[in-house]
């Protein structure tokens, strides 16, 4: 089987062979096929000799590489066990040293540990202060002397108290520095003011920083100042900006933080007139929102047309030539279209035209006044709504976590006071233009009358119709 294989394999070969060469040298008798299998075999049978030898002597390399790493090993083994044994005597110097330095020390090892413990509370509390984002390098020596196991010099001790020392200075002061700002122009340096531990913003914009407690190493790659993403704004701000922008020696108002930043942090949680109004009031807060301003407008238009009305009233007061552009002016012409007719039949033509111009000016009227009853109900409607959200979340959550039912609470009051503020400018305007109404139709049954009077006493006098 294993001649054959060679056999078979060799005809393969020699099958490859022959059709890689020309036609004019294919083999075409099976003595010259038989021949060429032959040739074909021996040098196969070479080539698997010379690997074969070749492995041999990878073979015997690998055996010497094996014995120069168990060699190595050996020598290695050996000095580690060495080098154990110089440790575990260098641990036993050591400790008996670190005896005789607790026993020369007597007393003042006490001394230098609370020395050591003090630097380090000292450390902590100052990497905590606002006065270190303008030194931030100034707690290492308190570092150095906390974590240190030998005894600390004169000039380390001295340390401790002179930086306790420009801490209680810095308090009491007003400085501006240089600072990189963590997300202001990709940490760019900005000029700064500090107002003693209680807070810190830039000098050009009066924006309030936010002081991140860190180490000095990791201050060396991260700024120790960050811009708050919500600014207080207001009188806040204003004040910032004059102690900014104040002289050396002048007198202002300076913007205090005593919880050192938490509470202008605090402003990140106070909901924008937008969040407070529109998403806080959800959908039936939003339907009141929309009704109020198309209630305003429109109360606003009424105002404007019953003005202008009221204007061309006035002016046709003035004339003796009635226009059909106002209201007055279609009355007067009503009276020239009758003024022949007795004086009971003017008046019913009069009052005709003034229950004709009427509509025009109570038109809304009716309008404003429902809105500015709807407004409340929908108040009270999102009142009920967010109590029983309030009241839902109590019941699947229970009471442990107030933020739970803030969101039901928060509905119920911001429906409520977004319905007053629907209500209160819907009524005065539906107020104001039923008095501007009740002023022209006051105005024209007032002219009806003189026209009345004066048809009345010009028939009685002969004299014909008015003009």
């Amino acid at each position: 089987m294993k001649f054959i294989s060679k056999v078979t394999a060799t005809v393969f070969g020699s099958a490859l062979l022959l059709s890689a060469v020309p036609a004019a040298a294919q083999i075409n008798s099976v003595d010259a096929l038989l021949n060429d299998i032959r040739q074909n075999a021996s040098k196969v049978e070479a080539e698997n000799r010379q690997r074969e030898a070749e492995f041999r002597q990878r073979a015997d390399q690998q055996t010497s590489l094996l014995s120069a790493a168990q060699a190595e090993l050996r020598q290695l083994e050996a000095r580690a066990a060495t080098v154990e044994r110089s440790f575990a005597s260098n641990r036993t110097q050591i400790s008996n040293l670190e005896e005789e330095l607790r026993a020369a020390q007597g007393d003042f090892g006490e001394v230098f540990g609370l020395a050591r413990s003090k630097a380090g509370e000292f450390k902590a509390l100052l990497d905590n202060s606002l006065i270190t984002a303008q030194y931030p390098k100034r707690t290492s020596v308190l570092g150095s002397i906390a974590e240190s196991k030998a005894l600390p010099s004169a000039e380390e001790l001295n340390s401790i108290w002179t930086t306790m020392l420009g801490e209680i200075k810095a308090q009491r002061q007003v400085a501006e520095f240089d600072a990189p700002v963590a997300n202001v122009d990709d940490g760019a340096v900005q000029k700064v003011t500090r107002v003693g531990p209680f807070s810190v913003f830039t000098s050009a914009g009066a924006e309030f920083l936010d002081y991140s407690a860190r180490t000095a190493e990791s201050a060396k790659d991260a700024p120790l100042l960050t811009k708050l993403p919500k600014q207080p704004g207001g009188p806040i701000s204003a004040a910032a900006s004059k102690v900014a922008s104040a002289s050396a020696g002048s007198l202002v108002y300076a913007p205090l933080d005593p919880t050192r930043g938490e509470l202008l942090k605090s402003f990140e949680r106070v909901p924008s007139f937008y969040e407070r109004h529109w998403v806080q009031g959800g959908n039936i807060g939003k339907f009141i929102i929309l009704m109020a301003f198309f209630g305003v407008l429109f109360g606003l238009f009424n105002i404007v047309r019953l003005f202008l009305a009221k204007m061309a009233i006035n002016g046709q007061k003035r004339k003796a030539q009635p226009s059909k552009s106002n209201a007055l002016g279609r009355v007067m012409m009503a009276y020239e279209g009758a003024q022949n007719k007795d004086a009971d039949t003017v008046e019913l033509k009069l009052d005709e035209a003034i229950l004709r111009e009427s509509p025009k000016f109570e038109f809304g009227l009716n309008i404003l006044k429902l809105l500015a009853g709807v407004a409340p109900l929908l108040g009270l409607l999102g009142t009920v709504t967010g109590m029983i959200q309030t009241f839902q979340a109590m019941m699947i959550y229970g009471t442990g976590d107030p933020q739970l039912m803030a969101g039901g609470i928060s509905v119920a009051l911001v429906t409520t006071m977004l319905g007053l503020y629907a209500a209160i400018p819907l009524l005065v305007l539906h107020s104001f233009c039923s008095s501007m109404a009740r002023s022209i139709q006051g105005t024209l049954e007032e002219q009806s009358a003189g026209i009345v009077a004066r048809h009345v006493e010009t028939r009685g006098l002969g004299t014909g119709s008015v003009a």
